[in-house]
């Protein structure tokens, strides 16, 4: 895929020493304080600045690297309410296949998670896969993100590129003298020895997966506590990824492109760039990976420099097939599992309701069905929280996705209350691919409270025009369980028979000092215990009924006594001794 820019320089080159010269003047107009314009390109000019001299030769052993700029034109902002965005053939160019796009973004899901304080965007790491292998060769990619055939660079023999003798035996990059960058991030061996990560779930770390790879790549940026959100912590680590200021400006105009907007295109579909940063190209359609020497990479991988071109093999001489006579019929690339689903259907998901702050107790399963209705199994399928509600999955995500089993179903995390109650739609769509799919709706209702009981059992009593020396407070649960942060009530009410507001006995005080014999707004902390205020009485002596109520019936009535204090008579004092009588 080459840019506008690369583009217009090569038009017309036949030649390498074009093609090189278009390179070199891309390389000079990256200079080392480059600005982007609006469209993420850079507008500097200058000579290249030496790379940071402790960034080694990096995650990739400086293999080449892709050196197209993003296309003059911004793409258009994916819509936000699940329909198929307008793609002109300039945003073509910039789409970013499906698979890919959803590891890239799952992982700087887990980033945000387990390193908060790195910032790591997403667009960053599509911004190094576009570098790095073009997304992936345009998405040829699995259901589980495994690239169909391996992106190897050059063997790193010192001779034009860095000197590294192998590491891992040849189990990556097939190479057991030289090391080769391998995957859609570029790994060398020995940095993956330690960076790598199982970003699929599947238990193995492998370079060629692109979701390990994107988890890889962004635990590797987010190392020595760089903040990404900051200008010096970006270009640290994208420097520590290639040390090489071009590099760094490449990345950073495709972050910047990305940032303005992108869009999902089917896995498979996407165009492969044309320049190198070695003078090699690219090319729109890979090919096969090479098998006669383990250590070099496929003309067209990532990586590959220039080689001497082998004289072409004189072809067979062949009879040609009489006039009107059967040919060899065209191959056809096989199908793959995403092109086969038909449709998405809903496989027997039960109703979806939980009370606020509670996890829900069911899942969404789906079931990816061919047309003859039969479940398609290692697919992956999206599922995405919509609507206005601050519910997400379990780990604090709006989208989660799920690879289809042996019977085509996958299943959606377990979805997480928010606070805002009403209903809201989960949306299911097929990763790679555009069919029927269905929505489902979920509800969340206000939390609730079954029981309510006193934490003391004092008696509460006043004397008239007095004050109760003892607050109310109560305990509230729902189904043995504290509940927490649920509404509640409190009346003072005629009597058991009567829930009307008592006009007499007592009561509260509101902020002015007023007497207040209702209060409402009231709710349990998160022990599921409510204080209510002081209560004060008037001169009306007798027994009343505080009661208090929650969301959920929960009621409670509290006895209250207001009577004068009493003076106990029974004792006498003792009568005085009499004068003893004189003799």
């Amino acid at each position: 895929m080459a840019a506008q820019f690369g583009r217009r320089l090569a038009k017309g080159a036949t030649t390498t020493a074009v093609a090189a010269l278009a390179v070199a003047a891309l390389s000079a107009s990256q200079a080392p304080g480059v600005t982007a314009d609006d469209n993420g390109r850079s507008t500097a000019t200058g000579a290249e600045a030496s790379p940071d001299p402790t960034a080694g030769n990096g995650a990739t052993g400086n293999s080449p690297y892709y050196t197209d700029l993003p296309p003059l034109n911004t793409p258009s902002p994916a819509p936000t309410d699940g329909s198929t965005p307008s793609i002109s053939p300039v945003e073509s160019e910039a789409g970013i296949p499906a698979t890919v796009l959803d590891a890239y973004k799952k992982a700087a899901a887990e980033l945000q998670q387990s390193k908060p304080g790195c910032n790591l965007p997403w667009q960053l790491l599509a911004a190094i896969g576009q570098v790095e292998s073009g997304q992936a060769r345009g998405g040829r990619v699995d259901a589980d993100g495994t690239t169909t055939s391996k992106i190897l660079g050059p063997q790193l023999d010192g001779n034009g590129f860095a000197l590294i003798k192998d590491t891992d035996h040849g189990a990556y990059d097939g190479n057991s003298t030289y090391d080769s960058a391998v995957g859609p991030m570029q790994f060398i061996p020995s940095t993956w020895a330690w960076a790598g990560r199982d970003g699929n779930g599947d238990g193995v770390k492998d370079p060629n997966n692109i979701y390990d790879a994107s988890l890889a790549a962004g635990h590797y940026l987010c190392r020595n506590n760089w903040d990404l959100s900051t200008s010096g912590g970006l270009e640290d680590a994208i420097l520590s990824y290639n040390p090489s200021r071009h590099y760094l400006n490449t990345v950073l105009s495709w972050l910047e492109y990305y940032r303005k907007g992108t869009h999902e295109i089917p896995d498979g579909t996407g165009t492969v760039p044309g320049s190198r940063s070695d003078g090699s190209t690219g090319g729109s359609t890979p090919s096969a990976p090479s098998t006669s020497n383990p250590g070099s990479a496929s003309p067209s991988a990532p990586g590959t420099g220039p080689t001497k071109p082998k004289p072409p093999a004189t072809p067979p001489a062949t009879t040609p097939p009489p006039s009107g006579g059967p040919t060899t019929p065209p191959s056809t690339p096989p199908v793959t599992p995403t092109q086969s689903v038909d449709h998405l259907e809903d496989s027997g998901t039960a109703k979806l309701t939980a009370m606020a702050g509670d996890a829900f107790s069911d899942k969404i399963s789906t079931r990816a069905e061919n047309a003859a209705g039969m479940g398609v199994p290692k697919v992956r399928i999206r599922f995405t929280i919509v609507g206005d509600t601050d519910a997400t999955f379990v780990g604090g995500e709006k989208v989660a996705t799920a690879l289809t089993g042996a019977s085509g179903v996958a299943t959606a995390p377990a979805l997480q209350a928010g606070e805002t109650t009403g209903t809201f739609t989960v949306r299911t769509t097929l990763i790679g691919r555009t069919v029927t799919a269905p929505d489902y709706t979920a509800t969340v209702t206000e939390r609730v409270a079954d029981t309510l009981v006193r934490t003391t059992t004092t008696d509460l009593t006043c004397a008239p025009s007095g004050e109760f020396a003892e607050a109310v407070q109560v305990k509230a649960t729902y189904k043995g369980a504290v509940a927490d942060k649920v509404a509640a009530t409190a009346t003072l009410i005629t009597s058991a028979d009567d829930a009307t507001e008592n006009a007499k006995g007592p009561y509260f005080k509101d902020a002015d000092g007023k007497t207040v014999r209702t209060l409402t707004g009231l709710a349990t902390d998160a022990d599921g215990l409510l204080k209510l205020p002081q209560l004060y009485s008037d001169d009306t002596t007798g027994t009343f009924l505080l009661r208090i109520t929650t969301a959920g019936g929960a009621t409670l009535d509290v006895t209250l006594t207001v009577a004068a204090p009493t003076t106990d008579t029974s004792a006498s004092p003792a009568p005085s001794p009499s004068p003893s009588a004189s003799s």
